[in-house]
C-alpha cells in the first residue's frame, strides 16, 4: 500500500453507504441502528494490507477504532467484504488473520508506526512465548473487541482492541498490569499494550493479557448455587480475600489521595445528583427521598478512609473462575460512558464493595423473580453469601465505615432502579426491596 493510499482509500470510504450501515450493526456502535455521519482522524498501516482507522461520529463527537483488511487474499475465504472503493475490497480487519497477528505482535513485540495524523507504539509488559497461528473474536462483547489466539508452544493470549477512544491511560491496562507485577495471580498476566497519540491527545488502543479457557463467570457459578440451593459462603470468603488483595497492592502501587473535605462534599454531591436523576425517572422512589437524604448526611458525617485506585464497575460479571486457581478479576475499565478523567480519578475501594454486595443480592433476586416460592431460601443465601464476602475482604477496614458503605449501596441500586425502570421493569423489584432493607424507617441506616 503505497505513502497517503490509505487515507485516500479511507476518505472515500467513509461516504460509501455499505460502510455506514455495517458501522451502524456493529455492537460496539451506540447508535441504536441509527448510520453514523463519519470523518477521518487519523489512520496508521499494518502490514502490506492492513490498516487501522481513526474515525469521528460527527453526530456526537465520538472517536472510534476500526481495524481494516485491504484488499486482502483472505477476502471471501474467511472474512466477508464490507464495501468495495474503487474495485478495492476492504474487510472487517478483526476477523482477519494477518491484521489480527500484526495487532498481537505490536502489543507483544513493540515496534514504532507513524501514520498520517497518528503515532503508535507497541509496550509490551511481559514476554509473550509460543508463535500465534489462528485468531477468532469472542462473541458477546459490546464496547470492546477481544479477540483470542491460539499460541504454537504456549497459552492462549487475548487482546481486548478498545472501539471508543478516549484521551488518557485507560485503567484497564494500568491497573491490571499493576496488580500483575506485583506478583499476584488474581488477574490475568498482562503481555502488552497499543499506545496511539493523535490531535494532542494520547490514549491506549489495545491491551494483550492471559487468556484463561475453560472459565465460568462468577454470576453464573453463584447463580447456579443460588438455583441448588448450594453453600456459596467458602467462594464468596475467597472472593472478598481476592477482592482485597487487589485493592491492597493498587493502594500502594499507584497514588492514593485524602479524602478533604472538599473531595468528600463532591462524592457526596454526586450521590444526591444521581438520587435526583432516580426520583425523576422512577417517580414512585420519590416517597424514599427523604431517607436517601438522611442516609447520605450520616455518610458525610462519618470519618472516610483515603481514596485510591478502584475497579470502578465491580459485579459478579467481572470475575472469572479458573480452575485450579480460583477467582480472577476482569476489566477495570470502569463505566465505558464515564471520561477517561473520571475513570483515571483516585474513588473509595467501598465503591467495589458495594457493587459486589449488590451483585449478590441480584442473583438471589432473579431466582425469586423466577420462582417466588424459592424467595425465602434466596434471601438467606445472599445474606450468608454477603457476610462471608466481607468476612473475607476484611472487617478491620469495614467497621469504620458502615454508613459509608450502605451510603454506596444505596447509590448503586438507584442506579439500577433507573436502568430497570427503562429497560426491563420486570427486575425493578430487586433494587426497590434493596432501598426498602438499606433504608430503615427511621431513614438512617444502622
Amino acid at each position: 500500500m503505497t505513502s497517503g493510499a490509505p487515507r485516500t482509500l479511507l476518505d472515500a470510504l467513509v461516504t460509501n453507504p455499505d460502510f455506514g450501515s455495517w458501522v451502524a450493526e456493529q455492537r460496539w456502535y451506540p447508535g441504536g441502528g441509527a448510520r453514523p455521519v463519519l470523518g477521518v482522524v487519523a489512520v496508521y498501516p499494518l502490514g502490506d494490507a492492513s490498516i487501522v482507522a481513526i474515525l469521528r461520529d460527527e453526530t456526537d463527537g465520538s472517536t472510534y477504532q476500526i481495524p481494516l483488511a485491504v484488499g486482502s487474499d483472505s477476502i471471501g475465504e474467511t472474512t466477508v467484504a464490507i464495501a468495495t472503493v474503487d474495485g478495492t475490497a476492504v474487510a472487517d480487519g478483526t476477523r482477519d488473520l494477518a491484521t489480527c497477528l500484526a495487532i498481537h505482535a505490536l502489543a507483544t513485540g513493540g515496534g514504532r508506526i507513524d501514520g498520517d495524523g497518528i503515532r503508535v507504539h507497541g509496550a509490551p509488559s511481559a514476554s509473550a512465548h509460543g508463535t500465534p497461528v489462528a485468531a477468532k473474536v469472542l462473541s458477546g462483547e459490546q464496547s470492546n473487541t477481544s479477540i483470542i489466539f491460539e499460541v504454537e508452544g504456549g497459552d492462549p493470549v487475548i487482546v481486548k482492541l478498545f472501539r471508543l477512544l478516549h484521551a488518557g491511560d485507560n485503567p484497564d491496562v494500568t491497573l491490571q498490569t499493576a496488580i500483575a507485577a506485583a506478583g499476584s495471580d488474581a488477574v490475568p498476566r498482562s503481555l502488552g499494550a497499543v499506545v496511539g497519540e493523535w490531535e494532542g491527545a494520547r490514549g491506549h488502543l489495545a491491551f494483550a493479557q492471559e487468556f484463561l479457557p475453560g472459565t465460568r463467570d462468577a454470576w453464573r457459578v453463584a447463580l447456579d448455587a443460588v438455583l441448588a440451593d448450594e453453600d456459596f459462603t467458602d467462594r464468596a470468603r475467597a472472593l472478598g480475600a481476592a477482592t482485597a488483595e487487589a485493592h491492597r497492592i493498587l493502594g500502594s502501587a499507584l497514588p492514593t489521595e485524602a479524602a478533604t473535605p472538599e473531595r468528600t462534599a463532591a462524592l457526596v454531591a454526586g450521590f444526591r445528583a444521581r438520587a435526583a436523576t432516580a426520583f425523576a425517572a422512577v417517580p414512585t422512589l420519590r416517597t424514599l427521598e427523604p431517607a436517601i437524604e438522611a442516609a447520605y448526611t450520616a455518610a458525610a458525617e462519618e470519618p472516610w478512609p483515603a481514596l485510591q485506585r478502584v475497579h470502578g464497575d465491580y459485579h459478579l460479571g467481572q470475575v472469572l473462575d479458573a480452575p485450579g486457581r480460583g477467582w480472577v478479576l476482569l476489566d477495570f475499565e470502569g463505566e465505558p460512558l464515564r471520561p477517561m478523567s473520571e475513570r483515571n480519578e483516585p474513588d473509595l475501594a467501598l465503591r467495589d464493595v458495594a457493587g459486589m454486595l449488590r451483585s449478590f443480592d441480584y442473583a438471589s433476586g432473579s431466582v425469586s423473580l423466577a420462582d417466588p416460592a424459592a424467595a425465602d431460601r434466596a434471601r438467606a443465601w445472599a445474606h450468608a453469601a454477603r457476610e462471608a464476602f466481607l468476612d473475607g475482604y476484611g472487617r478491620d477496614a469495614l467497621t469504620a465505615h458502615p454508613r459509608l458503605l450502605a451510603a454506596l449501596e444505596i447509590d448503586k441500586a438507584l442506579y439500577e432502579a433507573v436502568y430497570e425502570y427503562r429497560n426491563r421493569p420486570t427486575w425493578l423489584p430487586i433494587p426497590t426491596a434493596a432501598l426498602h432493607t438499606l433504608l430503615p424507617s427511621e431513614g438512617v441506616p444502622a
